[in-house]
């Protein structure tokens, strides 16, 4: 059966309309797992399921570079990350790290989150509320600073949380918002370069941030001082990024007491399972572009060298084929079964050091758990307020980020 080729000329306002509803509207309406459209004047297919994800993320047929909007590209990755790479040098960037995102890494940010929470919670028990998100952002990268081994504090803190938020929460935007994020990256980015070259300089080989100073691209050099700085953004920004989750966890705990009821029975036990449900349920980033680097054919259709094509990530969480009553939060789903490296993509799919599958999960996974964990210890609440969760905003946040009463 081939691709089904949608009505409309070109289907812009409606991907920017329903936001992380567009792909499995579309595949619904289709009745398909993948359809051709034009986003911004451009042919495209988009896709979603377990089928697609495992196509996708083969490593074979698909190249991510030029398959994102050069603002998104530049606020998230930029070039020569790892993210954008393909081969050998895909596979050794890659591996470095994952021997940084594993292992005893995992629990080291972990404690240090936690240690950063207990010191700021009589702070935000004397304050009538606190911005749970804003304030999640800012233990994380503090965390994550500390742990790569370029630690802030007082006013330096305060910047490098707003540029890690600045290029995350402007990465789906378009217009006037990208520009003061976009000057907030750069002096990341020389925030950052400062850190590569005393690292060099050091000589010093245990933390992150020497780790990346001191990497071998396959041909035997050393990442470019610009390269580097990139990457150990690509270390710190992300780490930022989970404050997302863990304001999503905290939404879930107040909206499904009964879930909560549910992980109070055996929280060790099934803390895994109900952080896998917030990554599923709640939506992160909507879909994933991919340029075909081999022609091919699926599902009756050719894909030529260079077709632009859409992983619907959302659409895949929320794949009914996949997954028992999609749209309702059940972490019990994940106490019955294990996600495979297809049908759960909040961060990709495949296999980690193969493909282009985020390495942070772990770390994802750890700190959005220990979140939880904290939160069920703490006397806190939701005071009335906007708890909509918007579609046509990416990345998403309920209300403005909740705001939250500690005592």
């Amino acid at each position: 059966m081939a691709i089904p080729r949608l009505a409309a000329f070109d289907s812009t306002p409606a991907f920017f309309g329903e936001g992380y509803d567009f792909v499995g509207n579309r595949c619904r309406q289709t009745r398909s797992d993948a359809f051709r459209t034009r986003i911004m004047l451009r042919d495209v297919v988009c896709m979603k399921g377990a089928e697609a994800a495992e196509r996708f993320y083969d490593g074979e047929h698909f190249t991510r570079s030029g398959a994102m909007p050069p603002t998104t590209l530049r606020l998230l990755q930029d070039k020569g990350s790892v993210q954008g790479l393909d081969g050998a040098h895909h596979r050794v960037r890659k591996t470095m790290f994952l021997s940084l995102l594993t292992g005893p890494a995992v629990e080291d940010i972990a404690e240090r989150f936690e240690a950063a929470w207990n010191d700021a919670l009589p702070g935000w028990c004397a304050r009538p509320s606190v911005n749970l998100h804003k304030e999640m952002q800012r233990l994380l990268c503090k965390a994550a600073c500390d742990w790569a081994g370029v630690p802030v504090r007082g006013r330096e803190l305060e910047r490098r949380t707003e540029e890690m938020a600045a290029m995350i929460g402007a990465a789906g935007a378009v217009g006037p918002r990208l520009v003061p994020a976009l000057l907030l990256r750069r002096r990341a980015e020389r925030w950052a370069r400062r850190a590569i070259l005393a690292a060099r300089e050091a000589h010093e080989s245990s933390t992150p941030v020497s780790v990346i100073a001191h990497h071998r691209q396959p041909d035997g050099s050393l990442l470019s001082p610009e390269a580097a700085a990139v990457e150990l953004l690509n270390l710190v920004r992300p780490t930022v990024a989970i404050a997302r989750f863990i304001t999503f966890a905290a939404l879930a705990l107040h909206r499904h007491p009964e879930a909560a009821e549910w992980l109070a029975e055996d929280p060790d036990a099934r803390l895994p399972a109900f952080v896998d449900e917030v990554r599923r349920f709640y939506p992160f980033f909507p879909v994933i572009g991919g340029r075909v680097r081999k022609a091919f054919r699926w599902h009756g259709h050719v894909f030529a060298q260079g077709d632009w094509v859409l992983l619907g990530l959302h659409a895949t969480n929320h794949d009914p084929s996949l997954w028992e009553d999609p749209d309702s939060f059940r972490p019990q789903r994940f106490a019955a079964r294990d996600p495979s490296p297809f049908d759960l993509v909040p961060q990709g799919a495949g296999d980690h050091r193969k493909d282009h599958r985020c390495p942070g999960e772990w770390f994802t996974n750890a700190l959005t758990g220990r979140a939880v964990m904290l939160l069920r210890d703490a006397l806190w609440g939701l005071p009335r307020q906007d708890l909509t969760v918007p579609h046509d905003r990416f990345p998403t946040l309920p209300g403005k980020g909740l705001e939250t009463v500690f005592a």
